[in-house]
């Protein structure tokens, strides 16, 4: 079974948001299109609560931007951002969301983050997501959503070696690019990695 999975498209990753992604809106169209063809859809929604170790609010001396230790893992110090409950924790508003199957809600702990939709950062403990999709019966994905070099590229990871066969639609992506470069490289590094590249989106036939 093949399903459609939705990586954080919230408001907060929008322009205007706490942690916007440049263009993070131009996304919905495509996960709209995608919505209407899919089997099946799921989506990651990032719910952090308001101390959330992640924040730079939380650390003295540290700026957004900043990598530092957290719970033993190189994290990057982001704003505060997608607050359980808060409005920029929902889904973008022009999202199709009557058409989602099923929600999987990461970064719920302050002691670490959660870029894959699968795991924390240090795999110690499951969003439960595999266990969901094993048993609808879904082994094969395409990703989409914000952001490329984060949240996409480690859930694409964690899927793959899931044993998932994992296609990611670029047109339905778009990325921070905290560095100059970091997109792009992600990119490869998924393609590398076993996933299936595409330009655009185009239904399963």
């Amino acid at each position: 079974m093949h399903a459609l999975l939705l990586i954080d498209i919230q408001n907060d990753f929008l322009p205007g948001g706490a942690l916007a992604v440049p263009e993070g809106d131009r996304v919905i169209e495509i996960a709209n299109v995608a919505i209407e063809s899919a089997e099946y859809v799921v989506a990651t929604q990032d719910w952090h609560p308001p101390d959330h170790g992640s924040f730079a609010s939380q650390h003295e001396g540290i700026e957004i931007g900043d990598v530092f230790e957290l719970n033993g893992l190189r994290q990057v110090a982001w704003p505060d951002h997608c607050v359980q409950g808060s409005p920029g924790a929902e889904f973008a508003a022009s999202l199709r969301i009557a058409g989602i199957d099923h929600v999987t809600r990461k970064g719920t702990d302050p002691l670490i983050d959660s870029y894959s939709g699968f795991f924390d950062n240090g795999h110690r403990q499951s969003t439960g997501l595999h266990d969901h999709l094993m048993s609808t019966g879904v082994d094969e994905l395409t990703v989409m959503g914000l952001a490329t070099d984060y949240c996409v590229k480690f859930t694409v990871f964690d899927a793959i070696q899931l044993g998932y066969s994992t296609r990611v639609v670029l047109a339905g992506c778009r990325g921070v690019n905290l560095h100059d470069g970091d997109v792009d490289a992600a990119i490869e590094e998924m393609r590398a990695g076993g996933a299936v590249i595409l330009e655009d989106f185009s239904p399963l036939t």
